[in-house]
Formats: C-alpha cells, structure tokens, sequence
C-alpha cells in the first residue's frame, strides 16, 4: 500500500510537472537566500575580527588623563603622569601579564639627504614586536641588546620606507630623526590603514635611544599583553595605577584604557544582532515559498477529491491518505532544497570577495566579507527548510485525510 501512495505522488508530480517545477524553484530561491544572508552574516563577523587580529585582541594600552573625583586632599583635575616605577609596579602585580612596555612617543621631522616629512617616532622596548604584532618585511626588529646598549637602530613602517627610499633597499641606510642619524634595520609589513592614520608611517625605536629625542621622566603610555580573562586585568591595571597615583579606581577620566578584547566583544554583540535579523529576513523569505507549496498542494487535493473518495472507498485510511500528500510535498522540499544550497554555493564562490573595509582603508583586503558557507550554517538552513516543508505539507495533507469519502465521490 505505501509503495502505491509513493508511486501515486510521483506520477502526481510527473503529470504537473510545470507546477512541480515551479513550486521547486520557489523553494530553492527560499533556502538558497537563507543560506545566503547566514553566509553574509558569518563573512561580516569574521571581517570584524581580522580587523582586530592584525594588532592582537588581549592587548591593553593604558594612557594617562586628568583625575575627575576627588580623593582625600587630591582635588580632581589633577594630572596623572606615568614613570618607569608603573611599568615594574604593573609587572608584579597585572595576573597573566606576557609583555610590558612603556611608549614615548613624539611628531618630529624624519628625513634623508632628499626628502624630509613630519612623521610619528616612538620610542618602546623589544616587547613592542610581540604586544601590538608588529611583523618585519625585511631585516629585523630591536632587540634588548640595542635597548640596553642605547643603539640608533630604527624599524620603519612600510609607508615611510616608499617616500623615503623609493625602490631602493633601505637596510643599512640611514634616517635622520629630529636631526639625529638612525640606521634602518628594519621594514614592517603594512597594516591596515584609514585615510586619516598613518600607522604605516611610524617609526620604531629603542626606548633608551629616544630619550635623545625626548625626556624620559614622563610617559606617554604603557602597552602590556596578556592571558586570561580581560575584565580581571583591566581592573588589577587600575587598582594598581591607583593605588600609586591617588585616585579611584573606577576614575574613568584619571586614565584611559584601550582593551581590545572589550571593544571586540562589544562588535560581536552588533554581529549577532546582524546574524539574527538576517536570519529572521531569510526565514520570512522561505516562509512565502512555504505559503507557495501549501496553495499549490491546495489546489493538488481540490483536482484529486474524487481520487481521494475512490481510494477511500477501496480502504485506504486517513494514515494513507497523509502519507500520500505529504510524500509529494516533502520530495518537492527536498529537491527545491537541495538545488537551493547547490545555488548558494554557486553564487559564493562567485561574488567571491564583497568590498567591506577595503573601501575605507589601505592594504585591507583580508578584512572584506567572504560569502563562505559553513556545515552550520547548512545544517541551520535545512532546519528552517525541513519545518516549512512539515508545515507547508500537513495543513493540505490533512484536508485530505479528513475528506469524507461520500462527498468525495460525489465531487465534480
């Protein structure tokens, strides 16, 4: 009997075969849009993060401000200046600190014998490599040795190596930084860089060797890594800062603090949100594919009241009769879902890269958003697909069922 039911759904889709068809294509185009803006979803979130990634996501910088409470006999206003002692006080007592290093920094002139610009130097430990992921091209970074022997070494950006040199190789050349000559050892890879940034202009140098630049005394910030949990060390930074410079804690104006992993968190709530709105989108979408499949399978038991009656009569039950329409309308599912997927394959790989980033900054192509449909988000889309079709299938299969078997033979 089954074997029948199946049969009889099959040569019900054969003879409507245009119908068939176009159902089918109404529920590709649904799953494949679901699929699609999940992919779209995904790709903006993981542009997001290599946004973040080429500096690191547990980094903090800690930069000094103004005090805006009052504590004890401290009136607010007061100003907050950073010395060497924080950077050590910050080393035993941060939990999970990797890498410290205190940051002088100051706009000078850089030059050659030919052209000269107004650039950012700053000046920082060895550690700096690791802290903000600062990656050579070519030649090396400074190490400790050049720190502790005060060496006139500098690593330059990928920017001021073309307006300085050219094509020409810059290792071994020199660079007058606020008239005072630097050896070239070094070529960063570019970062990612906005129209206002000039990240890829800054030159690096020992901390020791830019105090010939600039007094030492004061810092201008401190730059630390670490492992574990973000909030934690942020908050031991402040306690500890706090305790040495007489202000509260929670003084959010006495120091800022820049903590990626916080502002990375804070992104990945706005993609969720983005995720869930467009999934909502793509469920809508498949839902009037479903609408589509339910007034055509409609339509299917209304032609086939008197067959139903006949089949009735000849003692095929309500089960039967179910089984009968909701095999038609889950194959029409099925294979509607399956080139729907297929087609979402098809349209990834070929938009390939959507222009994101890219359109804001320099070298930033690794930061657009890739259509890149993941199992998960397959596995959700089907999901969807297989609750539509069910839903779609049992309000016109169970008209069916429930046909009386008299009135169903007496059908014209």
């Amino acid at each position: 009997m089954l074997s029948d039911l199946w049969r009889q759904a099959y040569e019900a889709m054969i003879f409507n075969r245009r119908r068939t068809a176009i159902t089918m294509i109404g529920m590709a185009w649904g799953i494949a849009t679901v699929v699609l803006l999940l992919a779209y979803g995904s790709g903006f979130g993981r542009a997001v993060e290599t946004i973040f990634a080429q500096w690191g996501t547990q980094l903090i910088g800690v930069f000094p401000g103004r005090t805006s409470e009052q504590v004890g006999g401290s009136k607010a206003g007061t100003p907050v200046r950073f010395t060497q002692d924080d950077v050590d006080r910050l080393k035993q007592t941060v939990p999970g600190l990797v890498h410290v290093s205190p940051m002088l920094s100051k706009d000078i002139a850089v030059s050659t014998g030919l052209h000269s610009y107004t650039w950012t130097v700053n000046g920082y430990r060895s550690e700096i490599q690791d802290i903000l992921r600062l990656d050579i091209d070519y030649g090396r970074f400074f190490t400790d040795e050049d720190d502790a022997n005060r060496a006139h070494v500098a690593v330059i950006g990928s920017e001021t190596k073309s307006k300085l040199f050219g094509g020409l190789y810059p290792i071994g050349q020199h660079v007058r930084l606020n008239g005072i000559s630097f050896e070239v050892i070094g070529v960063l890879q570019p970062k990612m860089q906005e129209s206002d940034s000039d990240v890829n202009r800054e030159t690096y140098i020992p901390f020791s060797a830019m105090s010939d630049i600039k007094d030492p005394k004061y810092l201008d910030g401190i730059w630390l890594n670490y492992n574990g949990d973000h909030a934690a060390v942020q908050q031991a930074v402040r306690n500890a800062l706090a305790a040495t410079h007489d202000f509260r804690p929670s003084d959010s104006q006495a120091i800022y603090v820049a903590d990626l992993e916080q502002q990375l968190s804070q992104f990945k709530i706005v993609t969720i949100a983005l995720e869930v709105l467009l999934l909502f989108i793509g469920a809508l979408t498949l839902g009037i594919a479903g609408i589509g499949l339910m007034n055509i399978m409609l339509v299917a038991v209304q032609q086939r009241t008197k067959e139903i009656g006949i089949e009735k009569a000849l003692g095929a039950r309500k089960r039967h009769i179910l089984i009968q329409f909701m095999a038609e309308s889950l194959v029409i599912t099925g294979v509607g879902g399956f080139a729907g997927i297929a087609l979402a394959y098809a349209v990834s790989f070929g938009v390939g890269r959507i222009t994101f980033y890219s359109a804001l900054a320099t070298h930033a192509e690794s930061a657009d958003i890739q259509l890149l449909i993941s199992p998960y988000t397959v596995m959700l889309a089907t999901g969807i697909l297989v609750v539509v079709g069910l839903v779609s299938g049992m309000i016109p299969a169970l008209k069916a069922a429930n046909l009386n078997p008299i009135e169903a033979l007496r059908y014209e």
